[in-house]
Parts: C-alpha cells; structure tokens; sequence
C-alpha cells in the first residue's frame, strides 16, 4: 500500500433500486463486512431503506478504519450480529433527501460519525450529548434501530447510507475529503475531552500514545494553543512527535525524565488501549489537572494510588465522542485551523491487510477506504 491520494479508480456504477412491492424503494449497496469472527473481511451486499421524510441518502467517497471496526468485526469484545458492515467514519455526497429536509440538499458533501440515532429525550440528548443518551444510542453498525424495523445498521464499508439528518455532519469545503473521515471519530474523541477542560493558549496537554487518537490529540492541542507534550515509550517516535507539533517528548519508561516532567502539565489525554501504569503521569500534573481515558484496554488496568489524586486535587476521567453539535464544531475548527488526519488510502482488497497492519501498529496514522474500489452490489442483498 502506498501513502497519500492515488488516482481513483473510475467510480463504481450505479446501485439499482429495488422496485419490487417488497423493496419499498430501497437501495442495494455494495460493502465489504464480516460474516463470523474468523471470516475476516470480504464482499457483502446490503440494502439501504428508501429516505423517510427526515432521511438523508449519502453516496459515500470515503470511510475511516478505526481500531475499534477491528475488534467488533472479530468478535473480541462481544459476539456481534453477522453479516456486519463496520464503518463509523464516512464521507460522502448527498444524493437525495426526504420530503422534511432543508437544511441538505443533493451534491452537498457531508459526514457521519459514530453514531445515526438516541432516545432524543433524555437529559442528555436533551443537552446536545447524545454520545451519552440514557437509553442507549443507536451505533452506525452493528446496532439494532429501533425507528427503522430493528434492522441492524451496517456501515460505511459501502457505496451508500441513509441516515436520519439529525445525525448528519456538514464537511466544510477546505478539509480534504478522505483526511476528514477520520475526525469524525479520532477527531472529536480528542476534541470533546480537551474542549470540556476548555484547554486555551498558554495551557500544558501532555498526550499519551502516538497513533491515531494521538497523533490528532497532539494536532488539536496545539491549534488550541496549548504546549504540547508527548509521552511514549519508543524513541523512535519522538521525531515523529515533533514533526505532528509536540514541542516536547518524554520517554516515559525513563524514570529521570518523568521526573523532571513533574507539576507541569494541566490535562492530559491518554490514547493507549493495553494495560499500562497511570501512576507515574498523575505525577506530571499540576494542581487541578486531569487525565482523561480514552483508550479501552481488554484487561484490568494496574490500580491509581489514591493519593497522588487527593494531594493535587486530581481528577482521573474517561470521555467517549462527542455529540452531533459538538462534532459539527470540531470540523468547522479544523477546518478554521488546517487540522486534519495522516491517512494512507486502500483499496477494498487491502482491507484485511490494513487489519493485520493496524493491529501492528504498522501505520501512520489512519487508514481511509476509498469506496470507489468496492465492487459492483449482486441482486440479493446480503444483510
């Protein structure tokens, strides 16, 4: 696979809709998804719903590769509903709208993320949080959607989606297309913690881990106008860390060097999803600070010595995306500020390879689908 923008293949040809009295309209796409835990990636077809009045339909360009498709579509953090699509971080074009929608029209390009519905009820919808909605949201794979039949979503691994606009992202015209795909998950998961902690110039972000969250962690915390600080333990990243903006790198398994980073940092952002001692970051904090969570290990994290957090009035906390105002806000400013992911493109055929890749921590720092690789959908939808 090579980085950066190829030439795109010529695009796919048109998906049939389905006509039939059984098909209401809707659309066959083709996808590329799982079929069992060990199946590993392969060409699926799925059928789109037809746009209900509140409907956008999304010919999608581009889908991120997250960590997180990895260990859903193998089955390691629970057993999902096969066949599944994974794809939480799509770009793509407005191709048509439900009758209740003005605020996007065909051609417009846009994004979805993480997440197609919530309750819209509880405070925390209420509030703008649907990340957190009380009753559980509705992901953009591998949930059951309670508005639409409790059919299971399938994501952005294919030429197409329909999804409620409410949950529609608006990509501003100065962020490349495929480089934005994965904001809408590695993007605002940085964002949303460093925004409620309201960093600003002058602030200390020390950032952990340096791969797809981190490398965005480190992007967004210097176009807020923080000093940045990277921790790892590989000192081969620590040019890299200066190229992406960090104005400082710490080895943490150096125990003089985290020494000398004691009391001078005031949020920071833990990216790293294996079991790993917090302890010695919560010594880098000054008084007030906070260490957000935002890598999930599979296995129990070493304990946090209460002490250190009650003797500077820590706090220790975990932040998931962000919700769909907050999201639109993190594109614009990234948009304001240049801020955009390290992406390697692949084709539909690389896919598996980009799996193993990632698990390897062989890429720098995003994968992006190039959906227009996808092949041509069979008459028969497959999920």
């Amino acid at each position: 696979m090579t980085p950066g923008r190829p030439v795109p293949p010529p695009l796919a040809k048109p998906i049939p809709i389905l006509d039939g009295p059984q098909a209401g309209g809707s659309r066959l796409a083709a996808a590329y998804g799982a079929t069992s835990a060990d199946s590993g990636l392969l060409p699926l077809t799925v059928a789109r719903r037809a746009p209900k009045e509140d409907d956008v339909e999304i010919d999608i360009e581009f889908c991120g590769l997250c960590h997180s498709d990895v260990h859903t579509i193998r089955g390691e953090w629970s057993q999902p509903a096969y066949p599944l699509v994974p794809g939480h971080e799509i770009v793509g074009r407005v191709r048509r709208v439900g009758a209740a929608v003005d605020d996007f029209a065909p051609g417009d390009r846009v994004g979805v993320g993480c997440l197609v519905d919530s309750c819209r009820e509880c405070d925390s919808c209420l509030e703008g949080l649907e990340q957190y909605c009380e009753r559980g949201n509705t992901g953009t794979y591998g949930s059951r959607d309670a508005r639409n039949g409790d059919t299971i979503t399938q994501g952005g691994y294919s030429t197409s989606v329909v999804v409620d606009r409410r949950y529609v992202l608006r990509i501003p015209d100065s962020l490349d297309p495929a480089a934005a795909a994965p904001l809408l998950c590695a993007g605002i998961t940085t964002y949303s913690p460093l925004r409620y902690f309201d960093v600003e110039d002058g602030d200390s972000v020390g950032v952990v881990g340096l791969g797809g969250l981190g490398h965005m962690a480190v992007k967004i915390a210097k176009a807020m106008g923080a000093e940045v600080t990277v921790f790892t333990t590989s000192e081969a990243k620590a040019d890299d860390a200066r190229e992406l903006g960090a104005d400082r790198v710490v080895l943490s398994k150096d125990a003089a060097a985290m020494a000398a980073a004691d009391r001078s940092i005031d949020v920071i952002i833990d990216t790293v999803a294996a079991p790993h001692d917090l302890n010695p970051y919560f010594r880098t904090l000054r008084l007030d600070g906070a260490l957000f969570q935002l890598g999930l290990p599979s296995e129990d994290m070493p304990p946090v010595r209460p002490g250190t957090l009650i003797r500077r009035r820590l706090a220790y906390a975990g932040s998931l995306i962000g919700g769909i105002e907050e999201t639109q806000e993190m594109l614009d400013f990234c948009a304001e500020h240049g801020v955009a992911s390290d992406i390697e493109i692949v084709g539909a055929e690389q896919l598996n390879e980009a799996y193993d890749r990632m698990v390897a921590g062989d890429v720098k720092y995003r994968f992006v689908l190039d959906t227009a690789t996808l092949q041509e959908p069979s008459e028969k939808a497959d999920a």
